[in-house]
């Protein structure tokens, strides 16, 4: 990793999808687990949105924890790059880490406001997870329609930040392999990446308030 085009991102990958297991692993039972107590105060006047946004935040201070432990591994292991695009890259892996844990753990969230137990919520995770990585587009070269799922992934924008920040295109590269314009290093890939990430938390936790609220009254529990 930081030395080929073909290692970094490959490595990338690699990290991106750790992170993603982390942040769905984080959250997927934690709403299912608590819907007799989420339906009892949700008669009582407990707003779903605030109970939501309260999770949320809680594990916000989880994933930040995760995303520095996880950078610090990578620059004892690695002679990782000390330059960034915007800020050091120590501070741009943390915060593309943070954001990839913290987009996995919301969408973790709006899994657990779907299913109605935890069995239920572990028996869904392999899926969410498989999609992510097939779909990404980082091993299976996507084409039509295949490459715009592959747009709504957390994985694919984590990887893309990963390698902008490295500067995978200027690393070597073998035969057959083509610089990739995602990779290029430039504000404008980085930010791109860190915003669609924030979307997709944001996104994430709305969908998940609103299953939850039109479906919570309806537990025959």
């Amino acid at each position: 990793m930081f030395t080929t085009h073909g290692g970094t991102r490959t490595r990338a990958f690699a990290l991106i999808c750790a992170c993603i297991w982390m942040g769905v692993f984080n959250s997927i039972r934690s709403i299912c687990r608590e819907r007799p107590i989420i339906k009892r105060e949700h008669r009582t006047g407990l707003h779903i949105s605030s109970y939501i946004t309260a999770h949320m935040i809680y594990e916000l201070v989880i994933c930040s924890i995760q995303a520095f432990i996880t950078v610090i591994i990578l620059y004892i292991i690695r002679d990782a790059p000390g330059q960034g695009i915007i800020l050091p890259a120590f501070m741009e892996m943390l915060i593309t880490f943070f954001l990839v844990i913290f987009a996995a753990d919301v969408m973790g969230i709006a899994v657990s406001c779907v299913v109605k137990n935890e069995n239920s919520a572990m028996t869904v995770m392999p899926f969410v997870l498989i999609i992510q990585l097939v779909m990404s587009g980082v091993f299976f070269q996507l084409e039509g329609a295949a490459a715009s799922i592959g747009d709504f992934t957390i994985s694919k924008w984590g990887v893309n930040a990963i390698c902008s920040i490295s500067d995978a295109n200027s690393l070597t590269m073998i035969m057959g392999q083509v610089a990739n314009n995602d990779y290029v290093h430039e504000a404008n890939n980085l930010l791109k990446a860190w915003l669609i990430l924030i979307v997709f938390s944001m996104l994430y936790g709305a969908i998940g308030a609103i299953i939850l609220k039109a479906t919570i009254d309806k537990d025959k529990r």
